[in-house]
């Protein structure tokens, strides 16, 4: 064992200090989302909040995308990010996956009463019923609002898609489900109302030509999930960091209109038992 002067054994214990407090404050909460729209909203949205974090967390915040919505699951399962935005189904997923150690801290007021929309641009199609024998769209097949959900509705309807539709097809994405349907390459698909009203807000779809023939009824969606190893206190830190913000402040304002909220809202794996018995009830799960 060498031997160390007192002055040299003080200086080591200083120098180790200091390296632990540079690797604390250079700790970094890494970051993921559902690619259910194009890689560049999503970076645009993702943004704004990132910085917003940086700051009430005291810590770097990274974004990282994903390839499909299965490695989003898969990442935050393997603890290879700590922070997930989930679609009802892929939360449900991801609990399931991890033995129920993956846990939704907030959602979008919104997300309490979530909806699909069926849209078409075929002006003899009126309802669902009108969409048998044609090619319908749903968006990723894990995807809550643009896949399970109006599955279910659907299969309540007495329409099974796979008996019902001349040909099933999966856009990955709500935007490209809109796309998809306005070019005349499916007569009908299914999507995120707020991806659909953003369109029509923008002026991005032509509503002279596509239209909405069906709004689903409500249902729990959209939620930011961590794993259950994350220590206690960054989860309150995360949690009280999306429940501070507000439109009030023009930071805040920024934030929530990317993200489509008004607010958000304390939420918990049991308002998500409605998506899981949805997903084994359509052979999903």
């Amino acid at each position: 064992m060498p031997k160390y002067t007192p002055i040299l054994k003080t200086l080591i214990a200083c120098t180790l200090f200091t390296v632990g407090a540079l690797s604390q404050a250079q700790q970094v909460l890494r970051v993921t989302a559902i690619p259910d729209e194009s890689p560049t909203e999503l970076a645009r949205k993702a943004g704004p909040l990132i910085k917003y974090l940086e700051g009430k967390l005291n810590m770097k915040v990274e974004y990282t995308p994903v390839t499909d919505y299965a490695a989003a699951v898969e990442t935050l399962v393997n603890k290879k990010v700590d922070l997930a935005w989930f679609g009802g189904f892929t939360f449900v997923q991801a609990n399931v996956r991890s033995g129920g150690k993956v846990m939704p801290l907030v959602q979008r007021e919104e997300d309490e009463r979530f909806r699909s929309v069926f849209i078409t641009s075929e002006p003899a199609i009126q309802s669902l019923a009108d969409l048998k024998g044609k090619d319908v769209s749903f968006g990723s097949q894990s995807s809550t609002s643009g896949h399970l959900m109006p599955r279910s509705f659907l299969l309540q309807a007495k329409i099974d898609p796979e008996k019902d539709f001349k040909r099933v097809a999966y856009s990955g994405a709500h935007d490209a489900t809109i796309a998809a349907v306005a070019a005349g390459k499916v007569q009908g698909g299914a999507l995120n109302i707020s991806v659909w009203e953003k369109f029509v807000a923008d002026k991005k779809v032509d509503l002279s030509k596509v239209r909405v023939i069906y709004t689903t009824p409500a249902y729990y969606d959209y939620n930011w999930s961590v794993h259950a190893d994350m220590p206690q206190a960054l989860r309150d830190k995360l949690t009280q960091a999306f429940l501070a913000l507000s439109r009030d402040t023009a930071e805040g304002k920024e934030i929530l209109e990317l993200q489509r909220a008004t607010r958000f809202v304390p939420t918990k794996a049991d308002n998500y038992k409605g998506i899981e018995a949805a997903a084994r009830s359509a052979g999903l799960l």
